[in-house]
C-alpha cells in the first residue's frame, strides 16, 4: 500500500514538473513557419527553447501572454542587411524587432568585415537584442589585399583571399556575398569570384550575389550570378532582385522565367526583395567605375582634371537620357555628412541650391562635388510597382530590408529600415490579396532558415530556438515613408528573442537575449 501511495506521488511530482514553464503563450492562432494553414494552440517556453506546444491551459509559468485574436509565428528573418558599424550605436536594434524581425544576416553586397571570428566575439559581448549571422563579403577581402586597385589580383594575392575567405566560413560565416556593382569587386573578373565562392563553398556556404547590374544588362548579370553557383556547386541567393530604371520596366517578365528555368535545371537559386519603388545605395553608384579607383585623393585628382570632367558628365547625362528623364531629381540624399542640410533633397534640388543653372548638366557638376567631399548616401527613385509585385509573387522570394540597424532620427534614410516586414504584412498580404498570410511568412521564417542553414530557427517547433512573435494581422501596419521615415511599425505586440520577452506589450524592454549565429 505504501509502495502504491509513493508510486502515484512520484508520478504526480514528475507531471507537475513537466508542465512548468518559463512563458506561456496562450490561445493563439499558430502559424508555424512551414506555409500550412494556421491552428489554434498554446506554446510553452523553457530555457531560450521552445518546451511544448498543443493545448497546454493546465500548464504554470510566471510569465503568460494571452494571443487570444492575434498571429502566433516564429520569429522573422531578415536576409539582407547591413548591420556592420552599427551594433554599438544602436544595440536595441528597435527598428527590426518593431518590424518582426528576430535574426539577421549581415555582410551583403561584398562588405563586411574580414575577420569574422573577431566579429562574432564582439556581437557576444556587445548583447544585441536580436540575433545575426554573417557573409563573408568580397569586396572587403579584396581590400585586405589589394586596396582599391582597378587590376586583377596577382595569384599570391588570389591565395591571400582565398585565405581570408575559408577562415571566415571556419570561424562560421554562412557564405560569401559580392557586390559587383561597388569598388572594388566591379573592377573583378568572374573567375576570380568564382575562386572565392569555391573557397566558401568548401565549407557549405551560400554565394550571395549584388550582381554586376541591375537595369540594362541584368539579363547577363543574372546569368553570371547563376553561372558561379553551377560551377562552385553552391547554393545562389541574388539579393533585392529588381529591374532598375524607367527603360527596364516590365522586364521581370523576362528576368522570373531565368530564375524558374534555373531550378528547373537543378541550381539551387533563390532571390529577396524589398517592397519599395526605390533602392539606396551610395552617390558613386552614378560615376564610371574606373574614377572611383583608389585612394580619395585619386578620385579627387580625376574629377578636377576638366577633361576627365567633360567625360564623365557624358557618362551621366547619357545614363539620365536612358531613364528618359531631364533632371537628377531620382537620386534623394539619405545622408551626407559634409553638410546633413542636404538630407532629403534631391541632387535637382541641390543644386538649384547652390544658384546654379537648372539643368542636367550642372547637376553633374553637383554630383562630382559631393563625391570630392566623401560622398553620400542616397535612395534612388526608379522601380514600377508592377514589376515589384510580379516579383513577389515568386514562390522562392524572400522578403529583406538592405538595411541597418537605424539610430532614430539620424538622417534621411529609405523606410525600408523601418517597416519593410509590416509592409509586406499590411499592403501586399492584408490589401492587394497577393498571397496568403500562412505563405507571406513561410518565406520570412523557414525559407529563409533552410537557405542559411539556421538549423533551429525558422519553425516554431519543439526543441527550437524560442524566436516568436505574437502580433495582429489586422492592425499590423508600416508607417515609415519617404517624407518621414523614423517611425516603427506597429502592430507587434510580442517579441521573444531566444526565449526572453523584448517586445512587451508593443514596447521594447531593454532586454538585449541575441546571439551571433555561427554556422556549424
Amino acid at each position: 500500500m505504501r509502495k502504491s501511495i509513493l508510486c502515484i506521488l512520484t508520478l504526480l511530482y514528475l507531471h507537475s514538473y513537466s508542465q512548468k514553464a518559463d512563458i506561456l503563450i496562450l490561445h493563439g492562432k499558430i502559424i508555424d513557419g512551414t506555409g500550412n494553414n494556421w491552428f489554434y494552440g498554446d506554446i510553452a517556453v523553457k530555457d531560450g527553447k521552445i518546451l511544448a506546444m498543443g493545448k497546454l491551459e493546465t500548464w504554470q509559468a510566471n510569465t503568460q501572454i494571452d494571443a487570444t485574436g492575434l498571429i502566433v509565428a516564429p520569429g522573422f528573418i531578415d536576409v539582407h542587411t547591413h548591420c556592420e558599424g552599427d551594433e554599438k550605436k544602436n544595440p536595441l536594434a528597435e527598428n527590426f524587432l518593431y518590424d518582426g524581425v528576430t535574426t539577421v544576416i549581415t555582410g551583403n553586397c561584398g562588405s563586411s568585415y574580414t575577420n569574422i571570428g573577431q566579429y562574432f566575439k564582439t556581437l557576444d559581448s556587445i548583447h544585441l537584442s536580436i540575433n545575426t549571422a554573417s557573409l563573408i563579403g568580397h569586396n572587403d577581402v579584396r581590400k585586405a589585399v589589394m586596396g582599391t586597385a582597378m587590376r586583377a589580383p596577382t595569384e599570391q594575392e588570389m591565395q591571400q583571399m582565398e585565405t581570408i575567405v575559408e577562415q571566415a566560413m571556419k570561424d562560421g560565416a554562412v557564405g560569401f556575398s559580392t557586390g559587383l556593382i561597388y569598388i572594388p569587386g566591379t573592377y573583378s573578373t568572374t573567375e576570380e569570384v568564382l575562386r572565392l565562392a569555391k573557397a566558401a563553398a568548401k565549407y557549405n556556404g551560400v554565394y550571395a550575389s549584388h550582381m554586376r547590374d541591375e537595369g540594362d544588362s541584368v539579363t547577363q548579370a543574372i546569368n553570371e550570378a547563376l553561372y558561379i553557383g553551377k560551377e562552385a556547386k553552391m547554393p545562389v541567393e541574388i539579393s533585392h532582385f529588381k529591374l532598375s530604371g524607367q527603360q527596364n520596366w516590365g522586364r521581370s517578365k523576362e528576368t522570373l522565367p531565368m530564375i524558374i528555368k534555373a531550378r528547373e535545371e537543378g541550381i539551387d537559386v533563390t532571390i529577396d526583395q524589398y517592397p519599395y519603388t526605390a533602392s539606396s545605395t551610395n552617390l558613386g553608384t552614378l560615376l564610371p567605375d574606373w574614377v572611383l579607383a583608389d585612394s580619395q585623393d585619386s578620385v579627387n585628382a580625376r574629377l578636377n582634371d576638366p577633361a576627365i570632367q567633360k567625360q564623365v558628365t557624358r557618362y551621366m547625362l547619357a545614363k539620365l537620357k536612358k531613364r528618359k528623364l531631364k533632371h537628377f531629381n531620382y537620386p534623394v540624399v539619405a545622408y551626407f555628412k559634409a553638410d546633413t542640410t542636404y538630407n532629403g533633397k534631391s541632387i535637382e534640388a541641390i543644386n538649384m541650391l547652390k544658384g546654379r543653372k537648372h539643368n542636367a548638366q550642372q547637376e553633374t557638376l553637383t554630383v562630382m562635388e559631393m563625391i570630392k567631399q566623401g560622398g553620400a548616401a542616397m535612395v534612388f527613385h526608379g522601380m514600377g510597382e508592377e514589376d515589384v509585385e510580379r516579383i513577389m509573387q515568386y514562390p522562392f522570394n524572400m522578403f529583406a530590408s538592405d538595411a541597418g540597424i537605424r539610430v532614430f532620427g539620424q538622417g534621411a534614410p529609405h523606410p525600408r529600415g523601418y517597416g519593410t516586414i509590416a509592409r509586406i504584412l499590411s499592403e501586399y498580404v492584408r490589401e492587394k490579396h497577393l498571397f496568403s498570410l500562412e505563405e507571406a511568412i513561410r518565406r520570412m521564417t523557414s525559407l529563409p532558415a533552410l537557405k542559411f542553414q539556421l538549423k533551429d530557427r525558422g519553425l516554431l517547433r519543439e526543441g527550437f530556438a524560442a524566436d516568436i512573435l505574437v502580433f495582429d494581422a489586422a492592425t499590423v501596419k508600416d508607417l515609415s515613408t519617404y517624407e518621414k521615415p523614423h517611425q516603427y511599425s506597429t502592430g507587434f505586440k510580442y517579441v521573444l528573442v531566444n526565449g526572453q520577452v523584448t517586445i512587451d506589450n508593443g514596447k521594447h524592454n531593454g532586454a538585449r537575449n541575441g546571439k551571433a549565429l555561427r554556422k556549424e
